[in-house]
């Protein structure tokens, strides 16, 4: 698994993370404890070091159920949490509460909940605009410097808001939704993390499960599912938006083993298609994603990475026509890094047969390296050329 740091800051972690609220809560019912536990310590055992949750996931319960899988392992993984919701005595939301007191007194319920000393990585959940920023940043100043919190991060702020609270407590991490159908940080707020040192966390990068391509218009939510009030998942935005999904699969079923022998090892889906794009955007991006819930999800997606990236690369990007349709200049951009990603292709290639301690690991192995070495060389800039602007229905 590779590593990377976010921003500036010397916040070190997987460049895949797991999010662990559809555990608790969102997602339909609750999943089994132990089951859960098992999951979350099996993805230690993978290589992933982020682990993303929230006071309001549950409410609470989330955050007992990270704090119980990660404490055998605490010094292996960084631990990130949220605060800035207002809720009631039974949990129910009452709004948003960014006060500085506030603050300190999720802080301190969060550290008992989550059984640590310090918390990661502290993320405002969403900018309240009736407290000023500085006065949010300054409250978790005041805990890093009193040693209860390591780092400080906000989640679907805009560039304003970001400057202003960077100036007060520098910022490690902006948690926003970003995937091939939510592109909207790509116009100024990367750019403006890229600027000042900041890394970009981005959640659902499989749009909520809608870009596995296991949820068409016919598809129904459990009823405490959020899925049923937001507009991309109607029925009739689903059948909008199946275009991309659809084009995700074509990538995904071309056969990417260099010989047959080897053919009945490798396979790809659309959601491993796409978390590959999605990391490839920038050395800034960590990408945790909610909705695994089986360990032999985790490690088919995580062991499949790397073929299906290979595949991208050496089969569509550069041979196939397949991305013509989508944007009227593809040869325009595709000639510049041509080179590049030719020398990506071969590495890619060595790895694959080179590198082979078993059929998991080897595909892993490789995706790493292919990952870091080529976000290294092209950069964010040039491979959200090769993203299919997606104009999705209902967003």
């Amino acid at each position: 698994m590779q590593k990377r740091k976010l921003g500036n800051s010397n916040l070190e972690v997987s460049a895949i993370g797991l999010g662990c609220m559809g555990m608790s809560y969102g997602y339909g019912p609750a999943g089994d404890k132990q089951e859960m536990i098992a999951l979350i310590r099996s993805a230690v055992d993978r290589g992933i070091t982020l682990f993303d949750t929230a006071e309001v996931y549950g409410p609470w319960t989330n955050e007992e159920l990270v704090g119980e899988a990660l404490a055998p392992v605490r010094d292996q993984v960084v631990i990130a949490t949220k605060f800035g919701h207002k809720l009631g005595p039974n949990g129910e939301r009452l709004g948003l509460d960014s006060r500085p007191e506030q603050i300190k007194q999720v802080a301190e319920a969060s550290l008992k909940r989550l059984k640590i000393d310090t918390i990661d990585l502290f993320y405002q959940h969403r900018v309240n605009p009736e407290v000023p920023i500085e006065e949010v940043a300054g409250a978790v100043k005041e805990l890093i410097q009193a040693g209860k919190v390591k780092h400080f991060g906000l989640s679907e702020a805009g560039v304003q808001t970001i400057r202003r609270a960077h100036a007060v407590q520098p910022v490690t991490a902006l948690q926003s939704e970003y995937s091939l159908w939510w592109r909207r940080p790509e116009a100024e707020v990367l750019p403006t993390l890229e600027e000042l040192g900041i890394g970009f966390v981005p959640y659902s990068p499989l749009g909520k499960g809608f870009l596995t391509g296991k949820l068409n218009e016919t598809v129904t939510f459990d009823s405490s599912d959020i899925r049923n009030i937001l507009p991309r998942f109607t029925p009739e935005a689903r059948k909008a938006n199946q275009a991309l999904v659809n084009l995700l699969g074509t990538i995904a079923d071309m056969p990417f083993a260099p010989d047959a022998a080897q053919a009945s090892d490798a396979f790809a889906t659309p959601s491993v298609i796409h978390f590959c794009v999605v990391l490839l955007l920038s050395t800034l991006v960590s990408a945790p994603w909610n909705g695994i819930a089986t360990i032999a999800a985790l490690w088919g997606f995580m062991g499949l990475a790397g073929l299906a990236y290979i595949g991208i690369v050496a089969r569509r990007l550069l041979v196939q026509t397949i991305y013509r349709p989508v944007f009227e200049d593809w040869l325009f951009h595709a000639l510049l890094p041509c080179a590049a990603y030719a020398l990506l292709v071969v590495s890619a290639y060595m790895a694959y047969v080179h590198v082979r301690p078993s059929p998991v690991s080897r595909r892993c192995d490789s995706a790493s390296a292919a990952l870091h070495w080529h976000s290294q060389c092209l950069g964010r800039r040039h491979v959200s050329r090769f993203c299919p602007a997606t104009g999705t229905a209902g967003s």
